[in-house]
């Protein structure tokens, strides 16, 4: 007995080290890809593991699997790997509204538009009828449509279809009458289009909330589901954060109830409309920040789109004589938000297209920022700059947030609007990179489509999905292929003051990340619009699975 207990002894500690070297200490080991860190260096790796959300460890699996045991060990098979990709700029809860009413994008005809909401309306036969996507400019004849024949398919039920860009709409009798909009009426900051003392229907910019303001609110099952699906959506396109530019509080609220319940997992960065109640919200609450949500900023609109020829010109339209456009607000409206906006520290960011709303805007930030600073205030779209405005992003410290996307959905058109002189320093993104050495990049869906990789393509090949123009448009303003990448992971991130938690593959840092079947790095260029999203990571947890 006596000779059976040193052995026994023994036995038990052998069994005791056993168990203490079968412990986990990591949740999830990926190994064998090409991981993308996109940290100061550029570096890569073929192994991450993560922990309780977060990344632990990023290097060679070599090292790793030695010192590490997950729970689960996932060989990516020379899958190249890259930080969530975030979307500097969009329009996440419209997009997700968009998805329950008629699509019209990519619509060919004003005849296609009116064929598609009728078919619409007879599988949706309560309410109004909402839709969005025409763009005239993509139709034969293009111009603006006419009420006419929505008025004969629609005599009493009200239709309201917003253009693409969302700064024009076109509506029926009906919802004029709803509206109780008389034709030759006035508003600033929009235009109620009227032709020979008739309303043809047509609404511009502030116009369009005159109507908008008539439609029922959309019930709470509506907003989650809306919310929702455009979490699925994006998620299958490798999108894990998404700044949704100009909400109201009250969507604040929504939105930090449902990602407390768990179900909305996207992380959001929400920029405040412009608008009296929500100034009060956030400066009595101050900068809200959890691991999901962040609300520190405000949504302001200098103008209108340049499609629609609501963007503010210093010069007249090349296609229509004595008329630059407009401002939607005053510029003493701009000033007053601007230094109350630095007086209480939060973030600005203001939609300019035309010449002349950048340059009011760029003065305007310049007299409250005065010279460099880290305030990160942004200019959203910075779509059509005059050639001597440019320097103010850069001595004033202020941020071009830009839509690769609009520069080859534009270019067919843009030309006829601006002239030649005018559209060179437009969509210049490497010229606005230059200016502070970063930009966020961005889709600015549903005015584009979704998918991320389509504004990689856009940025560096400055093409359209059919691949035109062959040589690429205006390619002295393309970026490169690194540059594209940062824009929409840890320079995005920056622009929302997140730099130090997400965009980049780092110890400390959340597990988003993304895993392509091509490497966008290395692929010929023409194949970047393939390119699909197999797998797509949330705080390490797999939110998109392509079977």
């Amino acid at each position: 007995m006596k000779k059976l207990l040193p052995i026994l002894l023994m036995m038990s500690l052998f069994a005791i080290t056993s168990c203490q070297q079968k412990e986990y200490n990591a949740d999830l080991l990926l190994k064998n890809g090409v991981i993308y860190t996109v940290d100061k260096n550029f570096t890569t790796a073929n192994t991450l593991v993560v922990k309780g959300g977060k990344i632990i460890a990023v290097g060679s699996a070599d090292t790793l699997e030695k010192k590490y045991m997950a729970r689960q060990v996932i060989d990516l098979q020379g899958k190249p790997v890259y930080p969530g990709l975030i979307d500097a700029h969009a329009h996440f809860y419209q997009y997700g509204l968009s998805l329950q009413n008629a699509n019209l994008i990519g619509t060919a005809s004003w005849q296609a538009v009116c064929d598609t909401v009728a078919s619409y309306a007879r599988k949706n036969t309560d309410g109004w009828i909402i839709g969005r996507g025409w763009d005239q400019n993509d139709w034969e004849v293009k111009k603006n449509p006419d009420k006419q024949k929505l008025d004969s398919l629609f005599p009493v039920r009200p239709v309201m279809l917003t253009r693409v860009d969302g700064h024009a709409a076109i509506v029926n009798q009906a919802a004029l009458n709803i509206a109780g909009i008389k034709p030759g009426q006035k508003i600033n900051g929009g235009e109620i289009e009227t032709v020979n003392g008739k309303l043809t229907g047509v609404l511009l910019d502030n116009a369009v909330g005159i109507v908008a303001r008539k439609i029922p609110v959309p019930s709470d099952q509506q907003t989650e589901s809306a919310l929702l699906d455009a979490q699925r959506n994006c998620f299958q396109v490798g999108l894990t954060t998404v700044d949704d530019c100009g909400l109201s509080a009250n969507m604040v609220t929504t939105i930090e109830q449902l990602q407390h319940k768990g179900v909305l997992k996207m992380r959001m960065y929400v920029m405040l409309s412009d608008r009296p109640e929500n100034y009060d919200y956030l400066f009595k609450r101050g900068v809200f920040k959890t691991p999901g949500l962040n609300v520190r900023g405000f949504k302001v609109y200098a103008d209108g789109a340049l499609g629609s020829r609501g963007a503010c010109l210093l010069a007249d339209y090349s296609d229509q004589k004595n008329w630059k456009g407009f401002l939607l607000s005053s510029r003493q409206h701009f000033e007053q938000i601007a230094q109350k906006l630095a007086a209480k520290g939060f973030q600005m960011c203001t939609h300019a297209i035309g010449d002349s709303a950048n340059r009011m805007m760029l003065q305007i930030y310049a007299k409250v920022l005065k010279g460099k600073n880290d305030r990160r205030w942004r200019i959203e779209h910075s779509q059509v700059i005059a050639p001597e405005d440019f320097k103010l992003f850069g001595d004033n410290s202020i941020i071009p947030s830009v839509q690769p996307s609009h520069a080859t959905s534009d270019m067919s058109w843009a030309g006829q609007r601006l002239g030649a002189k005018r559209l060179k320093t437009s969509y210049a993104y490497k010229q606005l990179l230059e200016q502070n050495g970063w930009m966020p990049l961005g889709t600015d869906f549903p005015v584009e489509n979704i998918n991320p990789l389509y504004t990689f393509y856009a940025a560096v090949e400055r093409k359209d999905l059919k691949g035109r123009p062959a040589k690429g448009f205006q390619m002295e303003n393309a970026l490169t292929r690194e540059q594209a990448l940062r824009g929409m992971t840890i320079w995005a991130a920056k622009a929302n003051f997140e730099e130090n938690e997400k965009g980049s593959i780092e110890v400390g840092k959340y597990a988003d990340f993304v895993v392509l079947d091509k490497d966008i790095m290395k692929v010929p260029g023409a194949e970047l619009p393939g390119v699909k999203v197999l797998n797509t990571y949330v705080n390490g947890d797999k939110v998109y699975d392509q079977k």
